[in-house]
Parts: C-alpha cells; sequence; structure tokens
C-alpha cells in the first residue's frame, strides 16, 4: 500500500505515528513496546479515558502497565465536564509539536474515529464545539421528536451516516449532526482521505485487525472481567459522588448497561450480556470507520509471535519516507 505521504514532500512537517483499530485488538500494547523502539509518548485517542474515576470500564491501563511511557489525554477531566471533538484536536495540536521538543516521537493510539481523524485532516470547528450548548440542543430536540423521527432528520442531512448508525444510537446520531452543524459538510465525507490534500504531518499510519471471532471473543471476556474487577461498583461510586447516570460520560459503553441494572430494568446477567453485544457492534462500527481510509498500513495482532509483529510494523515505520 501507497501511504498518502509519498504524493507530497513531507519532510519539513511534524512526525506522527497513529496506532488504531476496533476495541480490544491490542492497541495499547503495540503502542507501548513502539515507543520504547522509538523513544516515543503516547497520546490516547479515546474520548472516554480523559475521565478520573472511569478506570474499568473505559479500560484503561494502569500506571505500572504503562511501561514506563509517558501518556496525554488520560484523567484529565471529571466525569460532568464537557469534552467535544474540537477540544480534543485542540489539545493534542498543542501537544504534538510539545513532544517533538523534547526529542520524542509522538504516538496517538485509539479507535474513536473521529478523535483520530480530527487530528490528522484539516477538520475545521467553530468555537461552540468547545461548549455543550450544541449538543445540549441536540439532546432536546432528540427527546421532543423521539427516535425515528431524530433519526429521519440525520437521513435527510447525512443520508450514508444515517445507513450506518442505528435509530436508537442517539449519541452516534447526535455526533453526526453535531458535525454537519459546525463543519457544514456530513460527517460521512470525512471517512474518506484526502478531502484536504496536503497532510498535516509525517504520518506513519498503522492500524491492527484480528479475525472476527477472535475479536469477539475477547471482548466478552474482557466485559466478564470488568464485571469481576469491580466494574458495579465503580459505577455505584460515580452515582454516590453525585455524578448523574444521565451525564454523557455516564453513556459510555459498560457504563448505561450498569445504570440500567441499578434502575432495575435487568439483572446483572443481562446486563453483562448487553455490555458484550454492544461492544461487540461498536467494534463493527469502527471496523467502517478505519476501513474507509485507504491510509492505514494494516496489521493483524493475533499471531504466534508478538516480538515479530513489533518487528515488522517498526520496519514499516522506518520505511515511510526513510524513517520517522
Amino acid at each position: 500500500m501507497i501511504c498518502l505521504n509519498d504524493r507530497y514532500d513531507v519532510n519539513h512537517l511534524d512526525p506522527l505515528v497513529l496506532v488504531v483499530g476496533p476495541t480490544a485488538v491490542g492497541k495499547s500494547a503495540v503502542a507501548i513496546e513502539l515507543a520504547k523502539r522509538f523513544n516515543g509518548e503516547i497520546i490516547s485517542g479515546d474520548s472516554m479515558q480523559v475521565y478520573r474515576g472511569m478506570d474499568i470500564g473505559t479500560a484503561k491501563l494502569p500506571f505500572a502497565a504503562q511501561g514506563g511511557i509517558p501518556h496525554h489525554l488520560i484523567d484529565i477531566l471529571d466525569p460532568d465536564q464537557p469534552f467535544s471533538v474540537a477540544e480534543f484536536q485542540r489539545r493534542v495540536t498543542r501537544l504534538i509539536p510539545e513532544i517533538i521538543k523534547r526529542g520524542r516521537l509522538p504516538i496517538l493510539v485509539g479507535g474513536t474515529g473521529l478523535y483520530v481523524r480530527a487530528v490528522t485532516d484539516h477538520y475545521e470547528f467553530s468555537e461552540e464545539a468547545g461548549t455543550p450548548r450544541l449538543r445540549n440542543e441536540l439532546k432536546a430536540k432528540a427527546a421532543a421528536m423521539g427516535p425515528v423521527a431524530f433519526h429521519a432528520l440525520l437521513q435527510k442531512l447525512d443520508p450514508k451516516a444515517a445507513g450506518y448508525i442505528h435509530v436508537n444510537d442517539e449519541k452516534r446520531i447526535i455526533r453526526a449532526l453535531e458535525v454537519y452543524y459546525l463543519t457544514g459538510r456530513p460527517q460521512s465525507e470525512f471517512h474518506y482521505a484526502a478531502l484536504v490534500p496536503q497532510p498535516k504531518y509525517r504520518l506513519a499510519p498503522i492500524a491492527l485487525t484480528m479475525e472476527r471471532q477472535e475479536l469477539y471473543h475477547r471482548i466478552d471476556l474482557r466485559a466478564t472481567n470488568m464485571i469481576k474487577s469491580g466494574l458495579v461498583e465503580e459505577v455505584k461510586g460515580l452515582i454516590a459522588k453525585g455524578y448523574a447516570p444521565t451525564l454523557p460520560a455516564m453513556q459510555g459503553l459498560g457504563y448505561r448497561q450498569i445504570v440500567g441494572y441499578f434502575r432495575g430494568d435487568y439483572d446483572l446477567a443481562r446486563a453483562l450480556y448487553l455490555i458484550q453485544r454492544d461492544t461487540r457492534r461498536f467494534a463493527k462500527r469502527q471496523y467502517t470507520w478505519f476501513r474507509r481510509d485507504a491510509r492505514l498500513i494494516w496489521f493483524a495482532t493475533d499471531v504466534s509471535n508478538h516480538n515479530d509483529l513489533i518487528n515488522h510494523i517498526q520496519k514499516t515505520i522506518e520505511k515511510i519516507r526513510g524513517g520517522i
């Protein structure tokens, strides 16, 4: 595969390694090994790991497992503080040159596709994107219209996005509508590479995958381990601290299902099933997003020798424009 970087003189641009892919595919382990080899620092591209106290449900790496590698944009906000793709873009755009000035390589790691693309591509957000006003307006509209009519609004403005976002997935419908209202373009357009041809960074775009049934097995096992490790207690503690179950942060995967359990909507076994099912569906949507980016260079992580995988990725990064 030819990287988009090869079509331009990018030697003057700041280097940036991407490690992206679906949840549970092993991004963190790969990124840490690459950071050790390239003297790198990791920037989390996860929209939920920014929140303090939300550790188990976000599969946040404990400090001891970070391999001595600096990690950024983890535990920077309380769960009731707003966070948007525009704020993420601003923070990462500042972080990258700071990391480079320290003589280290920035490695952006995550599965939140819109957040990653907001950094690598030429997204422009208005100042309003940094406030909760638009999101609150859309939430109110969703409540007033109902799921079918609200989805129909997305269908009118962005038919392609409506095609892959479920009618009941209010959070993703709102995100897609935010992109439309803030940029004037459908979110689905941003699934494709090179809307603005000139790259922003000297990019090494690594994507990770594995056989689908193995990935789903890992997702199911991880959800089970989250329950065993205290996810129920984590959510109970957040609510006890005054964080409302209706907060956007509390609607993330794992958290909203446990909230439903606390409401008495179903038992814990059903909550676990819903976490597993919804996470598998989320992984499928992540694949859909990332597969449409022709720049990404894919590697399978379900291999017998992890060190061979890292060596292969390392050589690929070094070959991109003579190394970065």
